[in-house]
């Protein structure tokens, strides 16, 4: 950027420089062959500098309008229009110097005639070189390699024309003509480039026009003024070379007023086609922005309002209104420009008529209904058509558009609004799976988060003793569940353990499971024998769980001075118990109601309190019944015998590897990974 701006003081500074040596060698050269004395400098000075002059202006404006890529066509243009504009004021305040000096000495110094001369030489040539950068940049939009060729070989005749007029070395006539002919072919070739007049708007378009009239206009006057001042002057003396003697100077004027001429007119005949392109823009911009309101818009409804808003631009409806239907929330209403009073209106006097279309929801086909319309009393609008919306094969509401004219829509429109309409209802039903995506991904993070808050509630480490080893996994089948386990020291010889399975699945399972560890918590350390435990859980979880909702439990109680294990059972699975002594496996079936079904004080008589010794070598199994009711693809249960086959054949190990044992087993009876329901169980080998 900082090059570019120095360039360009630059190169204007040379034109000065090469402007004001111009002047001087002119009335130098012109003063000496007035006085018939030999002149210092040579003949061909004022030519050379005229050269560098358009030289170094044509560098000027290279780089301060090719290189300028945030002008549109309209500002070079008003570009072109206000150097040209500068220029003439320049020229006519020297006209008024000339005018306030009437007819004195100086005004008819054939000397200071040439300064002024020189002054409107170089101000209409500063035009002539703007208009000719300005119109490079016209043509050359959307350039092809063959348009940039031939623009190549136009600059390389300027160029050639320019050096012909410093140097004036003779040439043969037909070379000459040639040189002229092809020039002039490929500056009517080129100026046949109008492709940027069909991206101007119909407000452009009247703007270049006047800017084009005002162009042709300094045009005209800067002609007209430099030819008169040197026909002037060549009278008085042929030291003088006039400005139509520079051929460069001519081929310029005529290609700058040729592509005028061309835009003038090209412009002109494309007024009529400019509401047409304009429509089809707005066209454009509409379905972009129904399409893009899927990602920038928030609700269901925006998407609906700028389909409304969008139809009524792209047909030049005056108003319209959106029904959509839902089996959930009934219909809802949008308008644009109309009220529901009005709407209503409409729809009861169709229905008088007996109108079958398009408004009633069970249709999908597109009505135009402006015919009974029109019988409508007390009505502004006298034209309507609509449409319906279709998502999934499935009509979801209706667009109607309205005008206040009649027979105001035509086949055009019909198709437009009709895309639109379609378009509408792949938008909703993209808008729909979006959100529900959206959806399902929040509701996966809150489970995550859920999952990680559940995993927290279970124990990562539990109670041991020397008269026992105790190990328990959990496996839940969804990313949270309602199972739960957990021990907690009473003193230095009781243990509280407690399982315990949630109804139901979920986030309200894994609540109900963080209520219970806090009941467990409180009620343990206060060490009531089991029975009492469950009577005050109970008591505790009736204000808390829903109707419909329970907790089957079992709470222990290892007395490690007795060898007891004191324990009550709510409605949970029984307690497999293996003796050493014998090598059997038995389950402890004791009655017991699950908490939160009976809702009274009398829950305490449907619990009870029971005792059983252990001996070293003894495993205790506490489960849920998801691994009991575990299924395989035949649909066979693992069950309660499985379960005692896999403790009495692995009895004599580890509580670690006794559980290894019964998680291998569960998995290879049901052949997969995934889980029906959760997988909780605690292993306790005494010793």
């Amino acid at each position: 950027m900082f090059k570019t701006k120095a360039l360009i003081r630059l190169t204007f500074l040379a034109a000065l420089v090469a402007w004001v040596i111009l002047a001087f060698a002119d009335i130098t050269v012109l003063y000496s062959d007035m006085r018939s004395l030999p002149s210092d400098l040579p003949h061909w000075l004022p030519r050379f500098t005229l050269d560098l002059y358009i030289i170094a202006l044509f560098y000027y404006y290279k780089f301060k309008v090719e290189r300028d890529d945030n002008l549109n066509f309209t500002d070079l243009l008003w570009k072109v229009f206000a150097t040209g504009l500068i220029a003439t004021v320049v020229s006519l305040s020297v006209r008024l110097v000339l005018y306030l000096l009437g007819s004195t000495k100086l005004a008819t110094n054939i000397l200071f005639m040439d300064f002024v001369y020189q002054i409107n030489l170089a101000l209409f040539i500063n035009f002539l070189l703007a208009a000719y950068t300005a119109w490079k940049r016209l043509i050359l939009y959307q350039k092809t390699k063959w348009l940039v060729r031939a623009w190549v070989v136009f600059e390389a005749l300027l160029l050639g024309i320019l050096i012909y007029d410093s140097i004036h070395f003779s040439i043969s006539p037909s070379v000459t003509t040639a040189v002229i002919a092809l020039i002039s072919l490929l500056g009517l070739v080129l100026s046949a480039n109008m492709r940027w007049v069909a991206y101007l708007n119909f407000k452009q378009k009247w703007t270049s026009l006047l800017l084009l009239l005002l162009t042709i206009f300094y045009l005209v006057y800067f002609f007209y003024t430099v030819l008169i001042s040197s026909d002037s002057i060549r009278e008085q003396t042929t030291a003088f070379v006039p400005f139509q003697d520079h051929v460069f100077n001519i081929a310029l004027i005529a290609f700058v007023l040729t592509y005028i001429t061309f835009s003038f007119l090209v412009i002109l005949f494309n007024l009529p086609t400019s509401s047409v392109f304009e429509q089809k823009l707005e066209e454009v911009v509409n379905f972009q922005r129904i399409s893009q309101s899927i990602q920038t818009e928030q609700n269901e409804e925006s998407v609906y309002n700028i389909l409304l808003e969008s139809s009524v631009n792209s047909v030049f409806a005056d108003a319209a209104w959106l029904e959509m239907r839902s089996s959930l929330q009934g219909g809802k209403l949008f308008t644009y420009k109309i009220s529901e009073t009005e709407t209503v209106a409409i729809k009861e006097h169709l229905e008088k008529n007996n109108v079958k279309g398009a408004l009633v929801q069970s249709s999908d086909k597109t009505k135009n209904l402006s015919k009974y319309l029109g019988s409508m009393k007390n009505s502004r609008f006298r034209s309507l058509l609509s449409f319906p919306i279709i998502v999934k094969d499935e009509n979801i509401g209706t667009l109607a558009l309205l005008k206040e004219v009649p027979d105001g829509f035509n086949k055009e429109m019909t198709r437009i609004v009709s895309t639109f309409a379609n378009q509408a209802g792949i938008s909703i039903e993209n808008f729909r799976l979006m959100e529900e995506a959206f959806q399902n991904a929040r509701y996966k993070e809150e489970l995550k988060i859920a999952k990680t808050v559940q995993r927290s509630l279970l124990p990562t480490k539990l109670e041991q003793d020397n008269d026992f080893e105790i190990v328990a996994f959990s496996e839940s089948a969804d990313e949270v569940g309602g199972d739960y386990y957990d021990t907690l020291r009473i003193n230095d010889h009781e243990v509280a353990l407690i399982i315990a399975d949630v109804s139901g699945k979920g986030t309200t399972a894994a609540f109900h499971m963080s209520q219970m560890k806090g009941i467990f918590h409180s009620l343990a350390q206060q060490a009531p024998n089991p029975r009492d435990f469950m009577s005050k859980a109970n008591r505790a979880l009736v204000y808390c769980l829903e109707r419909g909702s329970f907790i089957s439990a079992t709470y222990f109680v290892i007395d490690t001075q007795t060898k007891t294990i004191h324990y009550s059972r709510a409605g949970h699975c029984p307690v497999l118990l293996y003796r050493a002594s014998t090598g059997v496996a038995e389950f402890l079936k004791d009655k017991g109601t699950a908490l939160g079904m009976v809702r009274s004080h009398d829950y305490p008589n449907y619990v009870e309190n029971n005792s059983v010794s252990y001996c070293p070598g003894d495993v205790m199994l506490l489960y849920t019944d998801g691994i009991t009711e575990s299924k395989n693809r035949k649909g066979e249960e693992f069950g309660g015998e499985r379960l005692m086959k896999v403790i009495q054949e692995n009895a004599e190990k580890s509580s670690r590897e006794i559980e290894e044992s019964v998680i291998k087993s569960l998995y290879e009876f049901s052949g997969s990974d995934d889980i029906d329901d959760d997988y909780t169980a605690m292993t306790v080998k005494f010793r």
